[in-house]
């Protein structure tokens, strides 16, 4: 039977902590399941194309910072065809959920534009992205960079990294919930969602099977 001293010492003994698991390999392609509270969004991520950027986003799925998120912008042009705009989603500077700040990757560089469908990073000034993202409801080309440009936001655009394979229509049941006439502010105004939809989870999946 132990004694004291000895029950003493067993219980001071720290425990041994469990490995942390090594970072899955990223491919050049990834498909990730975006699960939220009106449906599944399935998107390609293009880490050939564009690597910091697609590798970014991965990260987050992976670590799932995504997970109890929401999308909470609904931005809707009133010109051109109709639908006409975008949605936003992701970790809204949640400082438990983000991650740094990633090198910006315009589209003048990886080529994948700004079209309906197309996952593009939210950000404020070049360099300052991180866990916040849009998804097109419809080509959106001014969001592309335009090298030639005299305003340097124009000449760096946005930095698109996917496109959605399936679930545009969740994507469009995002875009016409109601949003609220009084939170956001400045140009957001009128773009905030009343009710931001969950994203229940994100994860990688495997290429999904083509349909019909």
């Amino acid at each position: 039977m132990l004694g004291p001293a000895a029950l003493a010492l067993l219980a001071a003994a720290p425990r041994k902590r469990a490995a942390t698991p090594a970072p899955l390999p990223i491919s050049d392609q990834e498909y990730v399941a975006i699960t939220t509270e009106l449906g599944t969004i399935t998107a390609l991520i293009d880490v050939r194309r564009a690597p910091v950027t697609g590798t970014n986003f991965i990260r987050y799925v992976d670590g799932r910072r995504l997970d109890g998120t929401t999308f909470y912008r609904a931005m809707r042009l009133a010109w051109g065809s109709q639908p006409n705009g975008l949605v936003q989603g992701g970790t809204r500077g949640d400082p438990r959920r983000i991650l740094k700040p990633i090198a910006h990757e315009p589209t003048s560089v990886t080529g994948i534009l700004h079209k309906a469908g197309t996952l593009s990073m939210a950000r404020y000034a070049p360099g300052t992205a991180t866990g916040d993202f849009s998804i097109m409801v419809s080509d959106q080309l001014g969001l592309d960079a335009d090298p030639a440009a005299a305003d340097p936001e124009l000449r760096a655009g946005y930095a698109a990294f996917g496109n959605v394979v399936r679930g545009m229509d969740v994507v469009r049941a995002i875009f016409d919930a109601p949003v609220s006439a009084t939170d956001g502010a400045g140009v957001l105004r009128g773009q905030m969602l009343a009710k931001p939809v969950r994203i229940l989870t994100a994860r990688r999946i495997s290429a999904p099977q083509p349909t019909g």
